[in-house]
C-alpha cells in the first residue's frame, strides 16, 4: 500500500512539473517583447501579465501573444 501511495505522489509531481505554459507577448506599438507564464485577457483586447525579467505588472492595449517552449522563454529572459 505504501508503494502505491508513493507511486501516485510521484506521478502527480511529474505531471504538475510539465504543465507550465510560456508566452512571448509583443507590444505592437513599440515592438518590445515580454516573457511570462500567465496572461490575463481583459475587455477590449487589453492584456495584463507579470514580466518575468523585471517582475513588473504590464498592461498592453495592443499586443500579440505567442506560446513558446521553455528554451525560448529562458533565452528571451537574458
Amino acid at each position: 500500500m505504501k508503494a502505491i501511495r508513493l507511486f501516485v505522489l510521484l506521478l502527480i509531481c511529474l505531471v504538475s512539473v510539465g504543465c507550465t505554459t510560456y508566452y512571448r507577448v509583443t507590444d505592437l506599438n513599440s515592438g518590445k517583447n515580454y516573457y511570462t507564464t500567465q496572461v490575463d485577457r481583459e475587455r477590449g483586447g487589453t492584456v495584463v501579465f507579470r514580466d518575468s525579467r523585471t517582475g513588473n505588472e504590464v498592461t498592453l492595449p495592443s499586443s500579440e501573444i505567442a506560446e513558446i517552449n521553455q528554451e525560448q522563454y529562458e533565452h528571451g529572459e537574458e
